[in-house]
């Protein structure tokens, strides 16, 4: 046991020093925001197998992976065992907890419903489309990264908490009815504002008298031009307000923390995105997309929550602790090297042994690691089933070239993302959408629905549509047809400058 604590104060070490274009590697790798298509079901992964199922049918069979153990070979090193395993496990093709509703173009949900190509999307959450990490009863979110806690309506861009009709604009705390604006909070009716605290009927930072803010904002939302250029021309980053001793950008409530983005009550920790909720999360070093309350000492760890403690190196970890280089773990303890357990202990490549056992041959095969120099590394490229520019790490930071990425030996797609454009689609180039849409003679913008008929074509070559629920939201809320790809979309909301 004591061997054991003195190798996780290795890895503690090792991953408390990493640079953040390498967290944002090894890491961010792991998180693929593409579904692909498949003959029978849309999938996670992009290259089909036989041991890749339907996520029902997964659940069903769960409790037989203990069965599908294999036992440690000497002679073997410790991700050349993982990888065996890896391809004998059964894997879903998306990942689900709980119970959802009209989710199969989500990977990564729990307890919602009406939701469609999105990622991580958590606890009774509704209609939300093209985003990334909605959380906590968030309701109508479209193209937008970072939505948390009961808020609603929010269309195009990140970092909204507690906050309602939310439109272009990114940092929004406790707010309602905001355009174009950045680094609000306790405010209403706002446009093109920044840096305000609990103010009302502002137009670039000046007050307004009631009657005349509406009859501005009448005006200044038929700018067509606003909605197209407004994410290029601004250039305003989060001022992490409420944090103490922190860098990077959009922490809140955070203390001693460097190097965060999206973070949220997460103190003395290096390397996070997407990470906090509830309570305070300590010790969180190289971790990503980590939900719930309580969370401490993750290591290399990329989805977990649920009040997890003392993960290393390992992905998609719930209500769990002391887990070793595993994937996809729900309720488990003391597990090493395993894949798709549930309410299991004391396991190694998915066989369980006695406590006592399982200690002795878990520092065996540390040992070996830490001999080979590999103790702290990350899972291996070649372990990565992802294309990489398909990841929150190109997402992250897109910097990352083709030559880089293949020379390292990830895999890199080339070719087009058509995971929901039938066939038979009818391509309408988008320098024609105005063709579609229109401003009426009382003043409001009218989208014709045959839009839904159409496949878009962006002017990079990418294709996307419209699906009802978002012309619903596009004609209630007065907003124009978006012009680009939604995983573009997505990317807007890493842009920082």
């Amino acid at each position: 046991m004591q061997d054991i604590k003195i190798r996780e104060d290795k890895i503690k070490e090792k991953r408390k020093k990493t640079s953040r274009k390498t967290f944002v590697q090894e890491v961010g790798s792991w998180r693929s925001l593409v579904l692909y298509r498949w003959p029978s079901f849309v999938s996670r992964f992009p290259k089909e197998k036989e041991n890749i199922v339907k996520t029902t049918y997964f659940e069903e069979e769960r409790d037989n992976l203990i069965k599908s153990w294999q036992t440690i070979q000497q002679d073997k090193g410790f991700f050349d065992q993982f990888g065996i395993l890896w391809g004998n496990a059964l894997h879903p093709n998306i990942l689900h907890y709980a119970q959802n509703e009209n989710c199969d173009f989500v990977d990564v949900c729990l307890g919602s419903k009406n939701c469609y190509l999105s990622n991580v999307v958590i606890l009774d959450c509704s209609n939300v489309l093209y985003s990334l990490s909605a959380k906590e009863n968030s309701h109508n979110v479209l193209n937008s990264v970072s939505v948390i806690n009961n808020s609603e309506n929010i269309y195009f861009w990140n970092g909204i908490i507690e906050s309602f009709n939310v439109f272009y604009s990114r940092y929004i705390n406790t707010s309602n009815n905001i355009w174009f604006s950045t680094n609000l909070a306790g405010c209403s009716e706002c446009i093109f504002c920044d840096d305000l605290e609990n103010q009302s009927y502002c137009i670039k930072n000046k007050q307004y008298m009631k009657e005349e803010y509406f009859e501005e904002k009448k005006e200044i939302l038929k700018n067509k031009k606003l909605f197209a250029t407004y994410f290029d021309e601004t250039n305003r980053t989060w001022l992490n307000k409420w944090s103490e001793n922190v860098s990077w950008i959009f922490l809140e409530k955070c203390h001693n923390l460097e190097q965060g983005i999206y973070g949220f009550q997460v103190s003395d920790s290096h390397n996070i995105c997407s990470f906090g909720w509830k309570n305070t999360n300590t010790d969180i070093f190289d971790a990503m997309n980590g939900w719930s309350v309580g969370n401490s000492d993750y290591y290399c760890v990329y989805a977990a929550g649920a009040g997890s403690q003392n993960l290393y190196c390992s992905c998609h970890i719930n209500n769990s602790s002391n887990i070793y280089y595993s994937y996809n773990l729900t309720v488990c303890s003391y597990c090493l090297g395993c894949i798709g357990l549930k309410n299991q202990s004391f396991c190694i490549f998915n066989k369980q042994y006695s406590k006592e056992e399982r200690f002795e041959k878990a520092n065996e095969i540390f040992a070996q690691m830490d001999r080979e120099w590999i103790l702290w590394n990350a899972f291996p490229w070649w372990l990565n089933p992802f294309y990489f520019n398909d990841t929150l790490a190109y997402l992250i930071d897109d910097t990352f070239t083709k030559e880089e990425v293949t020379k390292q030996w990830y895999m890199r797609r080339d070719e087009e993302i058509k995971v929901d454009i039938p066939a038979w689609a009818d391509i309408l180039e988008v320098m024609d959408l105005d063709k579609y849409q229109r401003f009426n003679f009382s003043g409001e913008r009218e989208i014709n629905p045959e839009i839904l008929k159409k496949v878009i074509k962006d002017n990079k070559g990418n294709y996307y549509r419209i699906v009802p629920m978002e012309l619903e939201f596009l004609q209630k809320y007065g907003l124009p047809l978006p012009e680009i790809h939604w995983l573009e979309r997505i990317k807007l909301g890493f842009k920082f400058k």
